[in-house]
């Protein structure tokens, strides 16, 4: 008889998919059955006072199954894929420990990449530099500053929109930092610890129409719920703006441009959908390159169970090694 799996070698089960796939609900279905505790992998749900714009679970979905990474950063502040990765391998261990099963839910697909395959070897976020080349793009524009990583770093600025201002400024200051360029830094020998093995789960649609008719109705939801008060009180901070990662989050940045008057209500939610779908298209995008992943439709009316049945194998197994 085969001898049960160490918790190093048991693989940890990642429940990924585009957002309004479903994944909360899905969360949900999975403790009713199993002592999971949920590691969020989410670049929004991180921070506090952002509650509605990133559809962060509440008060009774935390008091049904343990939530971990939420509410972790003030606005203001940063989170890495790196320091994802550090928080999410501790946290994997504490739950094991604690006799509990972990489970990665989310959508940010570089946190995920980052916990699968390290990352490289890079400096850490210099806040002064940074401020200074928010004040730059303030003055010429992020399209400039785009021609600018272009004569440093070509191969960089040639896989970046003119307008991805995060990525930009990211390989700015890393080249000022260090004086290479981030592509001659990315050299693929991955710095990380011990290799982390997961089962990959993927809520998909199978007709892209009816996400789209979700991330409108959700959408819509976020603003009768009181999307744009939250926003507002974002605003009334000082040491907020549309420069910091916090901002840029899908529907945040709009509503705060319909708030600054430069767009109309119907412009910001009109827009506010059409990136969500943007989103939804890069993150189904990236999880079709994963070969290896298992796909339950999450338009399909039996999407719940068909989880719990594709999961079952991977939980049942660390349940019984429990013991």
């Amino acid at each position: 008889m085969p001898q049960p799996m160490t918790d190093t070698q048991l693989p940890v089960l990642c429940l990924m998919g585009p957002t309004a796939a479903g994944k909360s609900a899905a969360t949900l279905a999975l403790a009713e059955r199993w002592p999971i505790e949920i590691i969020n992998v989410d670049s929004a749900t991180i921070y506090r006072g952002m509650d509605i714009g990133t559809a962060k679970p509440g008060a009774a979905e935390r008091e049904r199954v343990a939530q971990h990474l939420l509410d972790i950063r003030d606005p203001a502040e940063t989170f890495s894929a790196g320091q994802f990765r550090s928080e999410a391998l501790r946290l994997i261990a504490d739950i094991r420990r604690r006799g509990r099963i972990p489970v990665l839910a989310g959508g940010t697909m570089l946190y995920f990449k980052a916990l699968r395959e390290g990352l490289d070897s890079l400096p850490q976020g210099d806040a002064l530099l940074r401020a200074q080349l928010n004040a730059r793009a303030a003055e010429i524009g992020w399209p400039a500053m785009h021609a600018e990583l272009a004569r440093i770093d070509p191969a960089t600025a040639a896989r970046l929109s003119p307008n991805d201002s995060q990525r930009i400024q990211r390989a700015l200051e890393i080249h000022a930092l260090t004086g290479q360029p981030m592509s001659a830094l990315l050299t693929g020998h991955r710095g990380a610890a011990a290799a982390l093995r997961t089962v990959d789960v993927s809520l998909e649609p199978s007709d892209r129409a009816g996400l789209h008719a979700r991330i409108e109705q959700r959408f819509d939801a976020m603003l009768e719920a009181g999307l744009i008060d939250e926003v507002r009180r974002l605003r009334a901070r000082r040491d907020l703006s549309p420069e910091l990662p916090s901002i840029r989050c899908v529907g945040y940045r709009q509503v705060w441009s319909y708030l600054e008057g430069t767009i109309h209500g119907a412009e910001m939610r009109a827009q506010a959908i059409a990136a969500t779908r943007q989103l939804a298209k890069r993150q189904i995008t990236w999880l079709r390159a994963l070969p290896d992943r298992i796909v339950v439709d999450c338009l399909a009316p039996d999407s719940i169970g068909r989880l719990v049945a594709a999961v079952a194998p991977t939980l049942d197994a660390q349940f019984a090694a429990l013991g």
